[in-house]
């Protein structure tokens, strides 16, 4: 279909009626959406890639094959193929590329706007997620969009893209009941309640023959509870977790739902007429290991490390002035005293090299990695440095059990930390869908039982 359409451009309408007729003899055109005769499509094809949520993922974990999709230097490599066949194509973001969840979220976005400024895409909405550091923080680096803002000067309230004969235009609705500034007190610069003017945008865009899209993070459902999607072509409803939803018509507008976390790139091929859907079709494009790298960020990619590396010896430097000699944790060789055939065990499982695993790929300073392949990492006397607290490498039995130095200063009459806990709650504290998505605690707990 790809190659199909790249031909469109350079036929005449009567060669155009003929290629399809002769197409209908084997298949239907655009089946997944047109309602139309070929007779009404005119020569006017679009491909749009669309994508929303990458939560602060500038690369995949890479733990697990069936979760090592994405990134943003294969991104970057999937576009480049993608615009050299079609130089036309439009590419737009639903927002919530950043995170403020860990200690290194704010390192880690401002590197994740270097990365994304690097795809030219078309336009980028804002979620609140991406407001976390500030509207200051993000507002220079990519071409975003709000269309209810409350504050002047730092987003466009709609973005005009031209292609041919065909002019996108992209908004973008953010709930202001989704505002986590609604429980402070004072003017905070809330986006407005009221969708008055951008139901104004709207039908003007569509007045001038523009096809509309608009981005939100609610529901097709809710969204529309809060106005009318009469003059919306395209609607863009918040995102399902990794796996992209099923495109639908709801009346006249077409909506799709992107997957979160950058593992994946929508593509939606159109067919127009002055601004309206005559056909289309949908297609997602994942972004495993073989699509490579793009050598163009490599410089970008080895700063980022090189700085997370910088910021991690920071904070260990610190961390040792407050917990130098009041640790909980006794590590793996303490505990084998008295528990030498679980400790076998244990030594023999991939549990025991989970540290040399982050060394192999060169994130063994990541603090979204450490954490889970160390005993106790950001917690008051767990590990921090290798060379400070080895004795805490890998995942140890305090990873799982909680710290055990009172269980051992008790000969063993005090339990362990997470003593009670069932084997369901002790994995999922790592085991977890994002850096583990094929985990079964069926086939898994042989590999550790002791």
């Amino acid at each position: 279909m790809g190659i199909y359409m790249s031909l469109l451009g350079r036929l005449s309408f009567r060669h155009f009626i003929w290629l399809t007729l002769l197409s209908l003899a084997v298949a239907p055109v655009w089946a997944e959406g047109t309602a139309k005769s070929v007779a009404e499509v005119t020569e006017s094809p679009l491909t749009i890639i669309y994508s929303g949520n990458l939560e602060g993922e500038l690369e995949p974990c890479g733990c697990s094959a069936e979760g090592n999709f994405g990134g943003i230097k294969r991104r970057a490599s999937l576009l480049q193929t993608l615009r050299s066949k079609d130089p036309a194509v439009v590419v737009l973001s639903a927002g919530g590329l950043l995170s403020a969840d860990g200690p290194g979220d704010r390192l880690k976005s401002q590197y994740i706007l270097k990365g994304f400024a690097a795809f030219n895409y078309d336009a980028v909405a804002v979620q609140w997620r991406d407001l976390s550091y500030g509207a200051e923080f993000i507002e220079s680096a990519l071409p975003w969009v709000l269309s209810n803002v409350d504050v002047g000067g730092h987003f466009q309230a709609q973005h005009l893209i031209t292609r041919g004969a065909e002019t996108i235009a992209y908004f973008n609705w953010l709930d202001s009941k989704a505002s986590p500034l609604r429980q402070m007190q004072g003017e905070h610069g809330l986006v407005k309640d009221s969708p008055t003017e951008l139901l104004k945008a709207l039908k003007l865009a569509k007045a001038q023959g523009q096809l509309t899209v608009l981005a939100t993070s609610l529901s097709a459902q809710q969204i529309a509870g809060q106005m009318s999607l009469s003059n919306v072509d395209i609607l863009i409803e918040g995102a399902a977790y990794e796996v992209y939803g099923k495109p639908r018509m709801e009346g006249n507008t077409l909506v799709v739902q992107p997957g979160s976390r950058g593992m994946r790139l929508g593509r939606l091929d159109l067919m127009l007429k002055a601004g309206h859907i005559q056909g289309w079709k949908h297609e997602v494009l994942p972004m495993p290991t073989s699509i490579p790298d793009a050598p163009e960020l490599a410089a970008w990619y080895d700063e980022y490390n090189e700085r997370v590396k910088a910021d991690y010896l920071k904070r260990v430097a610190a961390r040792n002035k407050l917990t130098a000699g009041s640790s909980p944790y006794v590590g793996e060789a303490v505990c084998q005293t008295c528990h030498a055939a679980q400790h076998k065990t244990w030594f023999d499982s991939q549990h025991a090299i989970a540290y040399e695993d982050l060394e192999d790929v060169n994130k063994a300073f990541d603090p979204a990695c450490i954490k889970c392949h160390t005993v106790g990492f950001d917690l008051p006397g767990g590990f921090f440095d290798m060379n400070v607290t080895g004795h805490l490498l890998g995942v140890q039995c305090e990873s799982c059990h909680g710290a055990g130095k009172a269980h051992v200063e008790a000969a063993g009459a005090k339990p362990v930390a997470n003593a009670g806990w069932s084997k369901e709650k002790i994995c999922a504290q790592c085991h977890v869908q994002k850096h583990s998505p094929g985990f079964n605690l069926d086939t898994y707990w042989p590999k550790i039982a002791h």
